[in-house]
């Protein structure tokens, strides 16, 4: 099964420090809808893994994110794309769960339900905890430099087999390539 793995905000969608918190607010990053539609063309299973504080900060409920997500799923679907499914963590830093990232339990719950081991699996990311929990399970890490991930490719942190690309069209290209 090949599958890639996506965070969210700043890799889909344009990021806010303020969080996306409507649909209204959900933008797609251009180029980054097509990209997934070409994944799922190349036989590829899409799945989102992103961390969704705003939940667990009460900046809105988790039937205003199922609407984000549904947004975001006609959106793919309007050009030929689909995910296979979307998991998120809503714990904030404070309640020290496993599966916000940069731990890697939302990745271990993916790996789990998928019944497979994700050593060299892409996993696209805009900030350095999503590169860290990829690296926690021996994922291959992808930084894009959209969202945070201008400021995640100067991090000294960054883990030194992550591969960069300018977004993830361009790295779903690489991917996909002969």
């Amino acid at each position: 099964m090949k599958l890639v793995i996506l965070d969210r905000d700043g890799v889909i969608n344009y990021d806010s420090d303020q969080y996306i918190k409507s649909p209204e607010e959900w933008r797609p990053i251009p180029g980054s809808l097509d990209a997934i539609a070409r994944l799922n063309q190349w036989g590829y299973r899409v799945i989102v893994a992103s961390n969704q504080s705003g939940v667990g900060q009460g900046l809105f409920e988790m039937d205003v994110l199922n609407a984000i997500h549904e947004k975001m799923i006609k959106a793919a679907a309007q050009v030929g794309g689909r995910f296979d499914a979307i998991f998120f963590c809503p714990h904030t830093s404070a309640d020290n769960c496993e599966c916000r990232k940069p731990k890697a339990g939302l990745l271990r719950d993916i790996a789990s339900r998928y019944n497979v081991d994700l050593a060299g699996v892409p996993v696209i990311g805009d900030s350095l905890r999503d590169l860290q929990a990829a690296v926690a399970v021996d994922a291959q890490p992808i930084l894009v430099l959209t969202g945070k991930g201008q400021k995640t490719v100067d991090d000294p942190a960054l883990p030194a087999v992550t591969t960069v690309f300018p977004d993830l069209a361009a790295a779903v290209t690489k991917l996909v390539a002969p």
